[in-house]
């Protein structure tokens, strides 16, 4: 078996991660909250209009209709005090959003590290079972030989059977281990990094009701972008 060669992890890589994303957008919903508390303090114009219209069935009175349209001030001065509170309300839920991604991102570089040592651990020993599974090999052709030949019993080759199925059940449990090693490399690290098309990701009936909805232009044709980095 030729171990796997793990020479470095960028640390981008842990962004493909899904509880790491939703962190990160978590942070930005947040941050975008402090805006929408601050814009309290500012005055709002809002354009204000209504029709109205009311008909009778008397001859002498005249249906009658009527428009109002104007802007309209509002500006909370009285209530900056609670405006302050809720501005430090939704910066304390950002502060707390940011602890929630760094968190997330610490767990995920443990386990990616403990997984990349695990993989590094068994593939070491992997070898060195692989020497001791080809020790036990010779040993039991030894056996067999010295038996044949008259120069020791059949016990000497039952337990040279012995020891050498109790090796090969340490290899294929450690071959496990390995492999159950790299499963949890890769998961740690987000999986799932398979080159998709704009067509794998976006079907065409889902671009449809995308473009039913809502105008994109040319958005949902556009092609992926590039990884430009090093």
């Amino acid at each position: 078996m030729e171990p796997l060669a793990i020479e470095g992890i960028p640390a981008q890589l842990l962004l493909r991660r899904p509880d790491i994303r939703t962190a990160a957008w978590q942070i930005a919903a947040q941050s975008a909250q402090i805006g929408i508390a601050k814009a309290d303090y500012f005055p709002a114009i809002t354009l204000l209009g209504s029709i109205g219209w009311s008909g009778t069935s008397l001859d002498a009175s005249p249906d009658t209709r009527s428009l109002v349209a104007g802007p309209a001030l509002t500006w909370n001065v009285f209530d900056f005090g609670r405006i302050r509170g809720n501005v430090r309300l939704q910066d304390a839920r950002l502060q707390q959003s940011i602890e929630v991604f760094q968190n997330s991102v610490l767990q995920a570089a443990r386990e990616t590290d403990d997984a990349a040592i695990s993989v590094l651990k068994t593939a070491e020993r992997q070898l060195v079972l692989d020497d001791a599974l080809r020790a036990a090999e010779r040993s039991l052709e030894l056996a067999n030989a010295r038996y044949q030949e008259g120069y020791a019993d059949y016990q000497r080759v039952l337990d040279a059977q012995r020891a050498l199925y109790a090796q090969a059940e340490q290899q294929l449990i450690n071959h496990s281990d390995y492999i159950s090693a790299v499963i949890e490399l890769y998961k740690s690290l987000g999986g799932g990094w398979i080159d998709m098309s704009v067509e794998q990701m976006l079907p065409e009936s889902v671009r449809d009701e995308m473009r039913s909805r809502t105008n994109w232009g040319g958005l949902l044709d556009e092609p992926l972008p590039t990884d430009s980095g090093p």
